[in-house]
């Protein structure tokens, strides 16, 4: 099936050299062939990590809306109206269309269930925070701030489809990696900024 899946995005972004149809991200969605919550949490999480300019603060609202429907123990969750409308250029629709294509693929190769407690149901409450804590990193305005929270996201999204719960551990020391990111960040903006206090003339 994620196999099947994999083709039908590869199929959908068609031959190198060819046009790519422009793409919503409801028709992105629905090419995954279904909307639970684990696939728009890849999709949010793939888009987020784009190096575009406001995407990560635009699809992180996406994602704390996620969260909300995750923690309220939905399966499956319909992307916001004005999410779901925003449209991909050619060149965006298909890099999506590839790296989903790819993700799938591998993930095939490398998850199978196992660890079953990370993906029980009692724990979806913790995990929805997470995409909650997550997604609030994503919007912070910070260098590459968003590349390992979406990574963290994606290997949650790929760990809940397969229960596997050696992917659901890797999305939380990815995502601690990325606190740490941000609290040495902040650690070293705030010693710039006293440093700079200290000799501003009075």
């Amino acid at each position: 099936m994620i196999k099947a899946r994999a083709q039908q995005l590869r199929r959908a972004a068609g031959e190198p050299g060819t046009a790519c149809e422009r793409l919503s991200l409801n028709q992105l969605l629905r090419l995954n062939g279904e909307g639970s919550g684990a696939v728009l949490l890849m999709l949010l999480a793939l888009l987020s990590s784009l190096p575009v300019a406001g995407a990560g603060g635009l699809f992180s609202i996406g994602l704390l809306a996620l969260a909300w429907a995750w923690l309220r123990g939905r399966e499956t969750v319909t992307m916001p109206q004005r999410l779901g409308s925003i449209t991909l250029s050619e060149t965006w629709s298909r890099r999506s269309l590839h790296g989903m294509a790819w993700i799938y693929e591998q993930a095939e190769r490398r998850l199978r269930p196992r660890w079953p407690v990370c993906c029980h149901a009692r724990t979806r409450v913790w995990w929805g925070l997470w995409i909650a804590l997550m997604a609030v990193v994503i919007f912070l305005p910070l260098p590459l701030g968003n590349v390992l929270p979406s990574l963290s996201l994606i290997l949650l999204s790929l760990g809940w489809m397969f229960r596997d719960g050696v992917a659901m551990l890797l999305s939380a020391a990815t995502g601690v990696g990325a606190l740490g990111y941000v609290v040495s960040l902040g650690h070293l903006l705030t010693g710039l900024l006293v440093k700079a206090w200290a000799w501003w003339p009075y």
